[in-house]
């Protein structure tokens, strides 16, 4: 079977589309966080936020910013939260972006549970590490 959103983007399975373009895909997540919450996702399918080409992220996020608009217009609330679950915990296996509406006092927790402090050292180690990564990937990138 195809996976949800292409399905949608099809048109064999139904889903509320509140934007398709050549690049996009969006509709309502029939579970929301609140009602609202939109599901964009590029088009065409890409399984991860790695499998997504630098070319093709500018316009998805392009439009997320556009959805996000569109909900304080059509819904009034004061804001979005946006998020992406990239592999883990992504229960969709098409790369897809919630848009959730945002108002202030609207209760929403839970997104980034306990919080933990870095030990003496830690903090400039993990800096270290992610820097270094980065550096590596460039030279990749540099070489191809």
């Amino acid at each position: 079977m195809k996976c949800i959103a292409c399905a949608i983007a099809e048109g064999t399975l139904e889903g509320e589309v509140v934007l398709h373009t050549g690049r996009t895909l969006a509709f309502l997540d029939h579970r929301p966080v609140f009602k609202g919450h939109v599901l964009v996702c590029p088009l065409p399918h890409a399984d991860n936020l790695d499998d997504l080409s630098p070319e093709r992220l500018g316009p998805l996020f392009a439009d997320v910013r556009r959805i996000g608009a569109a909900l304080e217009d059509a819904l009034g609330c004061t804001g979005t939260f946006v998020a992406v679950n990239n592999k883990v915990s992504q229960s969709v296996p098409h790369l897809h972006v919630h848009v959730v509406p945002r108002t202030k006092g609207d209760g929403l927790r839970g997104f980034f549970w306990p919080r933990v402090k870095y030990a003496d050292g830690e903090l400039a180690a993990h800096g270290t590490l992610i820097r270094e990564a980065l550096a590596r990937s460039d030279r990749l990138e540099q070489s191809q």
